[in-house]
């Protein structure tokens, strides 16, 4: 009887370790797969930052040759701005579509100041920006791809139950704002 006893003490305490150690295995997968996505993000926020970097130079050097274009250039000031303060992913990938669509009507514009085009620091920053673009491209890839990884885990079983348990939630995609499809409107009208 005593050693049913024990027996039965056994196998509890190994259900118990077994469950501790998958428990433990899982939530460190967790943690690990946080990381890989907070990493990912501030690869997106690097780049987004060198772009915020590069814009007023651009602008600048834009002014010199057009300075009758300030729609244009207050617009990239204040998409620029609104990226700058953006605290979520959804924020931020809402304020790189508006940079995005202030940049191309200032490319629009560009296209009527020949000088400018030619001129070298505008090329050297276009550039610049068009590298970063591509860069930026890259990481939201990348941050997606972890996300991806990160919230099948959480979905499912049985990472559902101890994402439940220790605080895991969803992680936010960095996508395109909806209008970032639509083509920017240029009025050509007051150039002619």
């Amino acid at each position: 009887m005593v050693k049913k006893g024990l027996l039965v003490i056994g196998i509890i305490v190994a259900v118990i370790v077994i469950f501790g150690l998958m428990l433990m295995s899982s939530y460190n997968a967790f943690v690990n797969l946080e990381e890989d996505v907070d990493q990912s993000y501030a690869q997106i926020e690097n780049q987004l930052q060198r772009r915020l970097d590069l814009i007023p130079n651009l602008v600048s050097t834009v002014k010199g040759y057009a300075s009758h274009e300030e729609e244009v250039i207050t617009s990239i000031s204040d998409a620029r701005a609104r990226l700058a303060g953006a605290n979520t992913p959804q924020e931020e990938a809402t304020a790189n579509s508006e940079l995005s669509g202030a940049l191309s009507r200032l490319l629009v514009v560009v296209e009527n100041y020949p000088d400018l085009k030619a001129d070298r620091q505008f090329s050297q920053l276009m550039d610049e920006l068009s590298g970063t673009e591509n860069r930026i491209s890259i990481a939201r890839k990348d941050y997606n791809e972890q996300v991806a990884i990160f919230n099948k885990k959480v979905k499912r079983f049985p990472g559902a139950i101890i994402a439940g348990i220790t605080g895991f939630d969803e992680k936010e995609y960095f996508e395109a704002d909806p209008k970032a499809s639509e083509a920017p409107k240029v009025d050509f009208e007051g150039n002619e």
